[in-house]
């Protein structure tokens, strides 16, 4: 009588899901003396075909086409270990993230995920995913702020990156910040190298000259300069950042 109603919880509860969503018993509607239970009503449930698991404690509602089931994503199938208790807490980053940006056309065999505390690794099927440390702690509100400063970092690493686009890419998703997001982008930059503080400046500057860069400019070196190749016809502020 105990497992049926956990099992009715849940089913309950995961009814609501969303088909081809990720999800873990911490979005599951389960007390602490309910996890035997619950571990046994999530068996039956793989067996009914009901749920799929994707690894250890993840698990996720099949999607039905006129063509079978549809697997989720990778972005889905990794969401849940970007996540704890509900709260962000990483994000994926390196070639991955640039080939999503359009910056680069390749395709890396090991995803890299960044968090500030946790070291995550993944191993789902074809999808391999290794740890990185992140600059500052990652939130909802900041992780998108944090991809654009990592693409700034890793520029001149880039695979197959051309310049003049890659600049244009960035820019434009700067100039879909509004005031508050400029400002945290700002002061997340300041736990990055140098470097990256300098081209954000530069790129800054470019697209808007109202835009207070004081904080930045204090920030840096006034004797150092930084190498990144970029042609001053494309972004003919870098002269006031130091870069070349």
């Amino acid at each position: 009588m105990f497992l049926m109603k956990i099992t009715q919880k849940i089913e309950k509860r995961i009814n609501k899901i969303k088909e081809g969503t990720t999800f873990k018993y911490q979005q599951l509607p389960i007390k602490s003396n309910e996890y035997s239970a619950a571990a046994k009503a999530i068996e039956r449930l793989i067996k009914k075909g009901i749920i799929k698991r994707v690894s250890t404690g993840v698990f996720y509602k099949p999607k039905q086409t006129v063509f079978g089931e549809l697997k989720p994503n990778e972005e889905e199938l990794l969401k849940a270990y970007l996540f704890q208790n509900n709260k962000r807490i990483a994000y994926i980053t390196g070639i991955s993230l640039y080939n999503r940006m359009g910056l680069t056309t390749q395709v890396p065999r090991i995803i890299k995920i960044a968090s500030r505390d946790k070291r995550i690794t993944v191993s789902i099927g074809n999808i391999k995913g290794n740890p990185v440390k992140s600059y500052v702690d990652v939130t909802d509100r900041n992780y998108i702020l944090l991809e654009i400063l990592d693409a700034l970092k890793d520029f001149k690493k880039i695979p197959d990156l051309d310049k003049g686009s890659g600049i244009k890419i960035i820019s434009n998703q700067l100039k879909k910040l509004n005031t508050k997001e400029i400002k945290l982008l700002i002061n997340c930059a300041l736990s990055y190298p140098p470097r990256v503080r300098a081209f954000l400046g530069s790129l800054l500057e470019q697209i808007d000259l109202s835009i207070e860069l004081k904080t930045l400019k204090k920030s840096l070196n006034p004797l150092s300069e930084y190498n990144y190749g970029i042609d001053k016809k494309i972004l003919p502020t870098t002269t006031n950042w130091n870069m070349k």
